[in-house]
């Protein structure tokens, strides 16, 4: 009780603090920082006696019970010391310069970001900091308090600089600009290397101080200027509207801001409005609408909401409502102070064909997610990026294009390959505004995305000028006869997303000659329109989900197709004519009612990207249809059987795919989905091995040598990895999963360790489920001290899972745990036997209970391990014991216990976690 109540004081006392700190630029005391810590070590000791407490007997009990005095003593005269009467900080240093005039930060983000901006620049290790976002979502308000706190904070620096750079500068400009503010005159040196020398000497004859450089637009070299950032020197803190250039200037830690929430912008709102405008329930619910038009950016919020100061009457506010729905009419003030600024970012990328690219981005309905992958395909459809022979260069190039040309969509991260995952990126919606306005001035686009329409535009508003329509996410249920636009300069036409629509007539499409994309994707049509087959120009047929389709034209004349996407559809067999699309490099035929051996696509010798749906055993590959398609980047396939599968992973060394899915699955029948494994359409290069026989067949299995993911499932001739023979060489695999195989009795040993398992000392993750015999993880582990190495197999796993294995009872060993020097978390869930997390050979737990000698056994054991960070436990009737020893695990931040109830005590630790319990 008594330590409630000291953690609460403790609590309270760190949320005044971090106020004081970060609102009022004051600085906490000596005496609380030392109570602080006296508190963290008071408590340490506490949870240790509580666990002894747990542990021990009556007897034990009333040996402790003089120290449990002396412990609620101390923990009383801390919580009693803890007032601070005086005060928690001191009195603010005296300003060393002039603060800047700000407004108050709005939003929970903006002072989460003010913390920890804060936090990084009290790091010596943290040099460099960028900050980034859209125009006019308070980059620099932010920034401007973070500058007057440092002014009025007690801190190490001696110095606070700030610079704003405009679109145009220059080195030259900005050696001015810096040299200007440290009072050293540079103006008559005209060699830019002898300018940055003395501007360096100046800057580092200060000892500590802080360089903000607002609005940075593009990327410099440093040392060019003279900016020398160092460790007890100068550090720097930059704004830009893009992560690349934070990325580009080394920046150590970068920070995103985000516009407001709905109710964010709604309070900045009224605060800006003046007390002087007084709104009724009516007119609030307008003006709602039109706060919420501003998209949480703070300058457009504050810009509209004052121009709206004094306004009362409803009408008024409705007409400024309709002005903001309408992208073609914009406040001035908005337009000079907001839209003036995201125009002129569009107008600053100086390509055409970036420029284009962003503006596919308004073909989207306002505030939609758009998967990354997707608007990158669209560029290639488009024809945004094409003369690239291969598509992993064409999406390097198409992703470069939307970090400089989406500035204000999320951020893309991380980015290595085609198809690395799906991301979701967004428009903002005043940037989306300012797009359409564009598009409307100078393209001849049809954008009516997201308006819930139920029937097609009349037939004159298809002019003959149009080149892109986006009817998408509208509920138009049919394509009547009586609708033949005339439109000869049309090129791409997007109707996906219209779930409703269940027929197209064939005189829809008569008069489009040129049309080059055609999207049906996600739409209700059974049968696609005769028609479509005469649109020779046709270079990407999108038709994916369209689940009810059944019925293809013959596809022989659209010989200029590209791309063609019939996943997901309810195709039965190849469409005719498949064979004479010889421009085709990407085609995605993953449905799983597809009856095919491959033979179709021999001839699509472009071929670079081929999905075929690989868990259907429809659809069984030979060898001798793939291994001719060259110019394979992305393959995902079922192998005909294990001579075919052998036969193309043979091949790929010289032939193979950057990214793959190969499946062997020797039954007939139509299989299941893989075990939790590889449902996404997006993999690496991965392997699925099914109802096969490894180690008993007339043919050893061959593996890629770079393979990367791999599932073993429903083969029940293997023992163990080791058994795996082709494993040895596969030195890149990160996961592995293996599921119902009924002779898995362990998953390596320590005597093959000089083999196989050595090469997996890449392995992240291993997954184990359902696998009825598996009774020990590594057989003879009594040996594992002497032949395992720590930088040898399984030395970076991260991850280690087991689900529904019924026989095995005890996890690890102490030895094992040292050499998983890498392991984060530990899932273990449904095992009905399991008794023991971490086994202490030689020491029954039970036994020892009020032994002394026994408990002195136990507390000898001492488990360390310096990354663990996670321990979930569900579902284990049997389970006793996580740990008998001290587990020395610093990381370790939380148990999750769920359903044990057989589980009397935890393990000790050094430092207290957090705790989960269900049935406990």
């Amino acid at each position: 009780m008594k330590l409630e109540e000291l953690c609460s004081l403790e609590y309270d006392i760190n949320k005044e603090l971090k106020f004081a700190e970060l609102q009022q630029g004051k600085k906490r005391k000596r005496e609380v920082e030392n109570w602080l810590r006296n508190v963290q070590r008071k408590k340490i000791e506490v949870y240790g006696i509580v666990q002894e407490l747990r542990d021990g007997g009556v007897l034990r009990h009333l040996k402790l019970t003089v120290q449990v005095k002396k412990l609620t003593g101390q923990v009383t005269d801390l919580v009693k010391s803890g007032r601070f009467p005086k005060g928690l900080v001191g009195c603010a240093q005296e300003s060393r310069g002039y603060a800047f005039l700000t407004t108050k930060l709005a939003g929970a983000m903006f002072r989460k970001n003010v913390g920890k901006i804060w936090d990084w620049l009290m790091n010596d290790g943290v040099l460099i900091i960028g900050v980034y976002g859209m125009g006019g979502v308070g980059k620099t308000s932010m920034l401007m308090h973070i500058h007057n706190m440092l002014l009025k904070s007690v801190t190490n620096f001696d110095n606070v600089f700030w610079v704003t750079l405009s679109q145009s500068s220059s080195i030259h400009k900005l050696q001015c600009d810096v040299a200007k503010i440290v009072g050293l005159d540079i103006s008559k040196e005209n060699d830019e290397k002898k300018r940055a020398a003395r501007l360096s000497w100046s800057l580092m004859r200060r000892k500590r101080c802080v360089l903000f450089l607002d609005d940075v637009w593009n990327h410099f070299p440093l040392e060019k200027v003279g900016i020398p950032v160092r460790a007890e020197g100068l550090k720097l803190v930059l704004t830009s509207r893009s992560l690349d250039v934070c990325r580009r200037m080394n920046c150590q830690n970068s920070v995103k801001v985000e516009p407001l929430s709905k109710e964010e912008a709604w309070r900045l709102f009224v605060d800006n409005l003046g007390q002087h405008t007084t709104l009724s329930p009516e007119v609030t619910k307008v003006a709602r609408s039109v706060a919420k038009e501003c998209a949480g950016l703070p300058l457009a919020v504050i810009t509209m909401a004052r121009s709206m100061r004094g306004v009362e009457e409803i009408c008024e506010w409705r007409h400024a409502l309709e002005e903001l729905r309408n992208t073609e009419i914009r406040m001035e003030e908005m337009e000079m102070e907001v839209l003036r600024v995201l125009k002129f970012s569009y107008d600053h990328l100086n390509d055409n064909m970036v420029q284009e690219c962003f503006l596919c981005c308004a073909l989207y309905p306002e505030g939609f997610d758009i998967d990354r992958d997707v608007l990158i395909e669209s560029f290639v459809d488009d024809g945004l990026v094409n003369g690239m022979k291969s598509l992993e260069a064409i999406s390097h190039i198409a992703i470069s294009m939307m970090k400089r040309g989406c500035q204000c969509v999320a951020p893309i991260d991380n980015v290595e390959g085609y198809y690395v995952g799906s991301q979701m990126v967004k428009m903002h919606d005043l940037v989306r505004a300012m797009a359409i306005n564009i598009i409307k001035v100078n393209h001849h686009f049809m954008v009516k995305a997201g308006l819930q329409l139920t029937e097609i535009p009349d037939e004159e508003e298809w002019t003959e000028d149009l080149e892109k329509v986006s009817l998408m996410c509208n509920w138009i249920h049919e394509i009547p006869t009586d609708i033949s636009p005339r439109c000869p300069k049309l090129r791409t036409l997007i109707l996906k997303h219209n779930e409703s629509l269940t027929w197209i007539s064939d005189s829809f499409f008569v008069h489009m000659s040129a049309l080059q994309v055609l999207d049906l994707s996600f739409t209700d049509i059974e049968v696609l329109p005769k028609s479509v087959a005469d649109l020779n120009t046709l270079t990407a047929l999108l038709l994916t989900s369209c689940k009810r389709l059944k019925h293809m034209p013959s596809l022989a004349k659209l010989q200029g197709l590209v791309r063609l996407d019939l996943s997901f559809t309810a195709i039965t067999e190849i469409p005719q004519g498949l064979e004479m699309l010889v421009n085709l490099r990407w085609l995605n035929l993953y449905a799983k009612n597809l009856v095919s051996t491959g033979k179709e696509i021999a001839k699509l010798t472009r071929l670079q990207f081929l999905i075929l749906h690989w868990w259907s055993r429809k659809i069984k590959v030979k060898v001798e249809h793939v291994s001719c398609l060259r110019k394979l980047e992305t393959f995902a396939a079922n192998l005909y059987n294990i001579h075919h599968f052998n036969a193309y992973v043979k091949t790929m060394h010289k032939y193979g795919p950057r990214s793959y899915l190969l499946q062997l699955d020797t039954e007939e029948s139509l299989g299941r989905p893989p075990w939790c494994f590889f449902a996404e359409v997006c993999f690496s290069k991965d392997a699925i091995i099914s109802n096969c026989k490894i180690t008993t067949g007339e043919t050893p299995l061959v593996l890629p040598l770079d393979i990367q993911r791999l599932k073993i499932e429903r083969c029940h001739d293997i023992r163990s990895l080791c058994d795996v023979l082709s494993l040895k060489n596969a030195s890149s695999l990160k996961r592995c999963e293996i599921a119902d195989c009924d002779g898995q009795e362990y998953l390596f040993s320590s005597s093959c360790s000089s083999s196989c398992c050595t090469s997996l000392h890449n392995l992240e993750s291993v997954e184990l489920y359902s696998l009825k015999s598996l009774h020990i993880l590594c057989k003879e582990n009594e040996a594992v001290a002497h032949t395992f190495r720590p930088r040898g197999a399984f030395a970076y796993l991260k991850y280690f899972c087991i689900y529904h294995c019924p026989v095995i009872k005890k996890l690890l060993t102490p030895g094992l745990l040292a050499y998983l020097q890498n392991l984060e978390e530990i899932t273990v869930h449904n095992c009905k036997s399991m008794e023991e997390i971490i086994s202490v050979d030689g020491i029954d737990y039970e036994s020892s209970c009020g032994n002394k000698s026994g408990m002195a056994n136990i507390k000898a054991v001492v488990v360390t391990h310096s990354k663990l960070v996670s321990l979930s436990l569900k579902h284990l009737p049997e389970l006793r014991s996580i740990c008998k020893g001290l587990m020395v695990c610093e990381s370790l931040q939380n148990f999750r216990i769920f359903e044990c109830p057989k589980l009397v005590r935890l393990p000790e630790t050094t430092t207290p976690v957090q705790t989960l319990y269900d049935s406990f």
